[in-house]
């Protein structure tokens, strides 16, 4: 029996002029033709404006440098040859890596450090090849700075343009990528379409609901008269995957047709979205998590920790030596205060910090601060709020116990407790603490007085740690500076 979802799409069937099925929306009254010719023309009309804007601003920085700082204008020549020795570079790399893809340009891969990656590689290339050929030397290294700018610029601005087209067409219907067909029990296809909206994605969509196990073989003969009417691209098969005999009776009727079939994903991994398949020789396997940062990613993080630490210390050496005589000053006790907490993979390490709290050799009266406490000193008050009483955990970086960027350490109890609560809250020890985070650039600090704060604490420091880069760590120390939120519950 079939029900779609009231957000799937009807699927009416029209005969071409070639006798080929066009899959046919009904929205607002009017029916709007999908375009498989359209999704395939897309990469060679974006890869075309990528070359036009290339070529464009080589040009008029060119003119622009000269005729504004030199008065006169020069025919057009090594500018040009540049800018094309940089659009074929430029364009390969975006062909190589599908990225005029239609679906690419509505994900995450195509993004602000990728585009720029791919452009400061072509850029580099090309200049390294011009100067070695002595060609282009014609092209003042002004103007040439000035394309390198305007080209990241408009390149960027012109992607941008593009993915806001291509979701406003898959939102308004003119354009689909795939046709869709659920196969299951309703429930799962339910929490199937609520939680990845496929729709969403320009997809159409129907469904075959399947009443029970004692009804599939009934259920799928119907299901699959509707599917060679659909012709779907893609079937997904949306059981329990310990029911393996309704699993196999889907798939060995839909492998009858011309389409892919794809197991569905299991509640299981509703909590890892970062499940891949992976296969060793003949071992075949899903791979819920991957390991947070291989050999490579962890000694370039290293090295980028230890540069930036050592000369964040030669640098605030003086502003060191001023908080430390104004902690000394304001209350007895220690410059530094040193407290057990959790590293990577759990282990217990000594944390530095500036005293901002009156000292107690004790260390009974051992919680986190509040806001208004009593304890904090006047000192104390104010290098809380600006951040100051952590830039100590630069050594604990240069013994590497820490991490510039990484999730923050929490005081042994709260871990403890986030344990009790989180399930997934341990996997903020598989990468080093840091002095900063992606939680603490987006305000989740201070108190963990609420659910919400635990809650979003922990997902964004799990976020960080499966989405890792340099580039990642360069933006959550930018925010931590620069940022408002990241001042947000400081006290």
């Amino acid at each position: 029996m079939l029900k779609p979802n009231a957000k799937m799409n009807s699927i009416v069937p029209i005969v071409g002029q070639h006798g080929a099925w066009r899959s046919v929306r009904r929205r607002k009254g009017r029916l709007r033709v999908s375009s498989k010719a359209a999704l395939g023309a897309f990469p060679a009309m974006l890869a075309t404006l990528d070359a036009c804007v290339i070529v464009t601003a080589a040009v008029l920085t060119c003119r622009l440098y000269n005729g504004l700082f030199h008065g006169y204008s020069e025919p057009i020549g090594d500018e040009i040859d540049f800018a094309l020795l940089i659009v074929a570079l430029f364009v390969g790399q975006n062909l190589f890596h599908d990225g005029y893809c239609f679906r690419n340009i509505l994900s995450e891969k195509i993004n602000f450090p990728s585009l720029f990656r791919r452009w400061i590689y072509a850029f580099s290339m090309a200049s390294m090849f011009a100067f070695v050929t002595r060609s282009g030397c014609e092209m003042s290294r002004v103007a040439t700075i000035l394309f390198f700018g305007m080209g990241a610029i408009t390149l960027l601005a012109t992607r941008r343009l593009a993915e806001h087209w291509a979701r406003e067409s898959l939102r308004s219907g003119e354009v689909s990528l795939n046709r869709v067909f659920l196969v299951g029990y309703e429930e799962e296809i339910n929490a199937f379409s609520e939680r990845y909206k496929p729709w969403s994605l320009g997809m159409d969509v129907t469904a075959a609901v399947l009443r029970n196990r004692n009804t599939i073989a009934e259920d799928l003969q119907l299901a699959t008269a509707t599917a060679r009417i659909f012709q779907p691209d893609d079937v997904f098969i949306l059981l329990p995957w310990h029911e393996v005999r309704a699993i196999e009776a889907c798939v060995e009727t839909f492998l009858g047709l011309p389409t892919s079939v794809h197991l569905g994903p299991d509640r299981i991994l509703e909590k890892f979205d970062g499940a891949t398949i992976d296969k060793v020789g003949p071992i075949s396997s899903i791979r819920l998590v991957r390991r947070p940062l291989n050999s490579f990613e962890i000694r370039a993080k290293r090295v980028f920790d230890l540069v930036a630490a050592s000369c964040g210390l030669l640098a605030l050496l003086p502003l060191f030596a001023l908080v430390a005589l104004a902690i000394k000053l304001d209350s007895p006790g220690p410059v530094f205060f040193r407290q057990r907490r959790y590293g990577f993979n759990q282990r217990p390490f000594g944390i530095f910090k500036f005293r901002s709290m009156t000292w107690t050799k004790s260390g009974a009266d051992l919680r986190q601060a509040t806001r208004k406490d009593a304890r904090v000193t006047r000192v104390g008050r104010f290098i809380r709020r600006t951040n100051i009483d952590e830039l100590p955990q630069l050594i604990n970086v240069l013994l590497g116990q820490m991490s510039l960027v990484g999730p923050r350490p929490h005081i042994m109890a709260h871990d403890q407790m986030l344990g009790r609560t989180i399930s997934q809250a341990a996997r903020r020890h598989n990468v080093k603490p840091g002095i900063t985070g992606w939680a603490q650039a987006h305000g989740f600090r201070g108190e963990l007085d609420t659910k919400e704060k635990v809650r979003g604490r922990v997902e964004h420091d799990l976020y960080y740690i499966d989405h890792w880069s340099l580039w990642l760590d360069v933006r959550i120390l930018f925010l931590t500076l620069f940022s408002r939120a990241a001042y947000r519950n400081a006290y």
